[in-house]
């Protein structure tokens, strides 16, 4: 099983412990915390499998960039506020 997939899955699982128990708290009701817990955390889980992949993506586009020279994009940024 890939690593984002395990991670996404045991995320999933405290997400769901703990959404269920917070709902439980709220509402005093097993059907409306089992609704809640299994609805809200669901989304999130998919949220976050797509969020590590966007995080992966960037880390990706930096290791391919070329190295800056220091004070460049200073520099840059300074003639286009003068010259306009």
């Amino acid at each position: 099983m890939p690593r984002d997939l395990t991670k996404t899955l045991t995320y999933l699982a405290v997400h769901l412990t703990v959404g269920f128990t917070v709902a439980y708290l709220l509402t005093g009701s097993l059907a409306m915390a089992g609704g809640i817990a299994l609805i809200e955390p669901a989304v999130n889980a998919v949220a976050f499998f797509f969020h590590e992949k966007a995080w992966k993506a960037t880390d990706a586009r930096a290791a391919a960039a070329p190295a800056a020279v220091p004070g460049e994009a200073f520099d840059a940024r300074m003639a286009a506020v003068r010259w306009g």
